[in-house]
């Protein structure tokens, strides 16, 4: 079958990237796309623009991003923690889709001559259905199948999982919202140790890379963004 024979039932979107590594990935995410199918999302981040650094996807249906989006909160805090120096790439980890979906995902970390992180590739598949049908089955023959594939990968020390975002709001809210989590007082009502611990933990998780990280936490914490400034300088 000749190329234009081909019938291509998949989304595409893709803006202009000024990275010439990073241009050479654009075709594998048409490629692998085309060869795992519509249950398939491709998506290529440019790590200069993290608060719009979706720069070309496939089947974005699937988590409702875009061109243009952000990055996620697994690859904030690759970055922040470095991790990508050790490791070229992280495989079949958890991803959550609003609508409680459930993906599974891998990332492949694209590095310049210096090592440095410039962009990601990832692949994240939609295994929604087949995770009811698991359910079902388990259920049916009335017994847990154990799953004895690879073992979870690490992050330093913590569980890989993503969460996948159709805006920046989207993951301030969610990170913050997380680290909050953990106190059983409203945020106006921590302490000053305790609100110095929440900088220290979103510093962590990479928060502060996107734009607007400070402002939100501050109208979250009840404080002035230079209180939070001072904040990081003491928890950094």
């Amino acid at each position: 079958m000749l190329m234009n024979e081909v019938e291509v039932k998949h989304s595409r979107q893709v803006n202009e990237c000024h990275n010439e590594l990073l241009k050479m990935y654009i075709p594998m995410v048409t490629f692998i796309a085309n060869v795992m199918g519509k249950h398939c999302e491709v998506v290529l981040h440019d790590l200069t623009n993290p608060e719009n650094s979706i720069v070309a996807i496939e089947n974005g249906e699937i988590s409702g991003r875009r061109v243009g989006g952000p990055i996620t909160d697994l690859v904030l805090k690759v970055m922040q923690e470095g991790a990508y120096k050790e490791v070229d790439f992280i495989t079949n980890y958890k991803a959550s889709v609003k609508g409680n979906r459930t993906c599974r995902s891998s990332s492949y970390f694209i590095k310049n001559e210096t090592g440095e992180i410039i962009g990601v590739l990832c692949v994240n598949v939609d295994v929604t259905v087949l995770e009811n049908v698991k359910s079902y089955l388990d259920d049916f023959i009335m017994t847990s199948f154990q799953n004895e594939g690879q073992k979870p990968l690490k992050v330093h020390n913590s569980d890989v999982f993503e969460n996948l975002h159709e805006t920046v709001e989207d993951v301030l809210e969610n990170m913050i919202t997380k680290v909050l989590g953990d106190y059983h007082l409203s945020p106006d009502r921590l302490s000053i140790d305790e609100k110095l611990d929440v900088v220290r933990k979103l510093n962590e998780a990479g928060l502060f890379l996107l734009k607007g990280g400070v402002s939100e936490l501050a109208q979250k914490l009840k404080v002035s963004e230079a209180t939070i400034y001072r904040y990081l300088s003491k928890v950094k």
